[in-house]
């Protein structure tokens, strides 16, 4: 369900980019948070969730996300303005093309979490990315990384002081992919 809405779109390569940044800051991380999201991949959808608790379910990579996100910050370090911009660009995109009525009635949340859902579903990396793409019932329920949504907006506000221009003409905000959603 990818919509070309008018403005600057990624680049192949800047896609390639993200998913090898994303690939590169969880292996540095070792491997028992790439088995967890590998598991995540292979996942039967029907099963339950494992670590349901009063304040809804929990997964074992959510133990790992803010070493990743920090690991990521580490790793664009010396990136230019620019290549913030692109990479926030790439994310911008992939979090606007689902954002679909089916992945929501999966992730459930508000406004907000369903933002940060798909933020978790985009840090997972692109085999997890696609595996919800074609079947929304791969993502998880309340899952999110809220940190994913801006890191490169705010990784380039911190290091040049101002917010990146992508020149999409989209949003990353809930249930503003007109594509995604029945009228």
């Amino acid at each position: 369900m990818t919509t070309d809405a008018p403005g600057t779109l990624p680049t192949h390569a800047d896609e390639a980019r993200l998913w090898a940044l994303i690939e590169a800051a969880w292996a540095d991380l070792g491997a028992e948070p790439l088995a967890l999201r590998q598991a995540l991949v292979e996942r039967d959808p029907a099963a339950s969730a494992d670590g349901d608790d009063e304040d809804g379910p929990s997964y074992p990579i959510d133990a790992w996300l803010d070493a990743f996100l920090n690991r990521i910050g580490q790793l664009t370090a010396e990136l230019t303005g620019q290549e913030l911009t692109d990479l926030d660009r790439v994310v911008e995109r992939k979090l606007h093309d689902i954002d679909r009525e089916d992945i929501h009635g999966v992730t459930d949340g508000s406004d907000d979490g369903f933002l940060y859902a798909r933020g978790f579903i985009v840090a997972l990396g692109q085999a997890y990315y696609e595996a919800v793409r074609a079947d929304p019932a791969m993502a998880l329920l309340d899952a999110d990384c809220e940190g994913m949504c801006y890191l490169f907006a705010h990784l380039h506000n911190d290091r040049f002081g101002s917010w990146p221009e992508t020149g999409s003409g989209i949003s990353r905000e809930s249930f503003g992919n007109p594509a995604g959603w029945s009228a």
